[in-house]
């Protein structure tokens, strides 16, 4: 009876050593297992104090962990800062901040990525798919009309037999899809409600003035399907419903292989987007692919037709694996090597960043990023200071108008050091931006302040911006 008691006041000790900020349990090496035998249900972020995004999601994950609580939920949600409890995050393959991971049932060995938005109900949302039925059951109408006021998108399915193949396909379907709430229903109350005359499902959403991609890119670029086509087409076109309708028909050959999205060109807040895949608004109608797997990749038909039959053959041709990635490049200025910063384009950087006679240290920028423009006139001393140099060249790049297959850029601006020799070795400049650090860094041959190319501080995913006051995002980078 001793033992026993003892082994409980332990037990006991030891949950209770798991600190809460927030609802957010806090864990570390020394209590992540106790954590996941306490809660069957577990969502955890592994984060860093520094990183834009994860400041941003934070009060999200907070409101998430508070609504489960208050639900009474036994799920919970977790954070461990990666960069204190590196072994953990080894252990679960973080490259990234945010990397979130949800350990269901106490399951250590196997967790499931988070692939949804970053708002809580989101969050929530994605949970409850994971842990309870994927389709809620309706009996009243007041239900089905909380469901459809709580959520800006819902699915309804309306089916008089419950195992009818067409309710066991919607149910099959609703698994599939995490971020927007399904349900289903056979009462004679709700059909009538909503005009439903025979077994349909209906979607129900909220009218918004606005299509704006910054509102929904984090359901987009976080879903399971990485291979992703774009329509950019004004939605004032004369001839908008018919290349809608040639998108569609073609999206209709690929579904579960690449997600087909429109992009209205028109609208301002989607230009950034444009200017990624080198478009502008006159190029419009314009077709481009990008795959997000562990580098983001662009494809560029070469037709711009927009049919079905032509979009169904670039498609085609991309899941053959017989595509090239479309690389912008400019036109090499003449003047490009005449200031003390040496000027790179696509189709001159390779002969100058990787010349084995010169270590050569590059920025990769983006005109309309304000911490690039912080930088600028650190950037330009820099040069000045090895303008005479026989073996040094500072040099700077427009990432939005030029791409290289050597360096992939996720966020601005991305400092990169290229050293002398035939390795071509790439080294990631990770020290203060100033001209004495700069300095050092290029003293030591790349190694004070540098890091092994790869170990990017900032989610490889586009985001949402989370701009502070000047246009800049508070981890030091500006994100595509």
């Amino acid at each position: 009876m001793l033992k026993f008691l003892i082994f409980c006041t332990l037990a006991v000790a030891i949950n209770a050593e798991i600190a809460e900020e927030e609802d957010v349990l806090v864990l570390k090496k020394s209590n992540f297992d106790e954590a996941l035998q306490a809660h069957p249900n577990i969502l955890v972020e592994f984060y860093a104090p520094w990183c834009g995004h994860c400041k941003a999601l934070a009060p999200e994950y907070a409101k998430a962990a508070g609504m489960l609580k208050a639900e009474s939920s036994d799920i919970r949600l977790a954070k461990v800062d990666a960069t204190e409890e590196t072994e953990l995050a080894q252990e679960y393959g973080v490259r990234g901040y945010p990397t979130i991971k949800f350990f269901k049932g106490g399951d250590k060995e196997s967790p499931k990525e988070y692939s949804a938005g970053r708002q809580a109900d989101d969050i929530v949302n994605w949970l409850k798919k994971r842990t309870g039925p994927a389709v809620a059951t309706l009996n009243e109408v007041t239900d089905a009309e909380s469901l459809i006021a709580d959520n800006e998108v819902a699915v309804i399915g309306f089916f008089k037999d419950a195992e009818s193949a067409g309710a066991q396909a919607y149910e099959k379907a609703a698994q599939a899809i995490d971020d927007i709430p399904f349900a289903k229903t056979s009462s004679d109350a709700i059909y009538s409600k909503f005009e439903v005359s025979k077994d349909s499902v209906v979607l129900f959403k909220k009218v918004t003035l606005k299509y704006s991609l910054a509102s929904t890119a984090p359901k987009i670029f976080g879903g399971e399907i990485k291979s992703h086509i774009l329509m950019f087409l004004p939605k004032a076109a004369s001839d908008f419903q018919d290349k809608m309708d040639q998108f569609k028909k073609a999206a209709e050959g690929f579904k579960g292989q690449i997600l087909f999205i429109f992009i209205d060109s028109d609208i301002d807040d989607n230009q950034r987007i444009l200017e990624f895949f080198g478009l502008k608004k006159e190029e419009c109608p314009a077709i481009r692919l990008i795959t997000l797997e562990d580098e983001m990749t662009k494809y560029k038909p070469e037709s711009d037709a927009i049919t079905a039959e032509s979009i169904t053959q670039f498609c085609k041709l991309f899941t053959e694996g017989k595509l090239k990635p479309h690389l912008m490049s400019q036109d090499i200025p003449k003047d490009w090597d005449k200031n003390p910063v040496k000027v790179l384009v696509g189709k001159n950087f390779e002969e100058v960043a990787f010349n084995p006679s010169k270590n050569v240290f590059v920025e990769f920028y983006a005109p309309w990023c304000g911490h690039c423009k912080q930088l600028a006139p650190i950037w330009e001393k820099l040069g000045e200071k090895y303008k005479d140099s026989a073996d040094t060249i500072v040099a700077k790049m427009d990432s939005t108008a030029n791409e290289i297959e050597a360096v992939k850029v996720h966020s601005f601006p991305t400092l990169k050091f290229f050293p002398a020799g035939e390795e071509r070795k790439v080294i990631d400049y990770n020290g203060e931006r100033t001209l004495e650090g700069f300095t050092k860094f290029l003293e030591s041959g790349g190694k004070e302040g540098g890091a092994p190319a790869g170990d990017d501080d900032d989610d490889l995913e586009p985001e949402d911006d989370s701009d502070s006051e000047d246009g800049t995002d508070d981890d030091g980078h500006d994100e595509l």
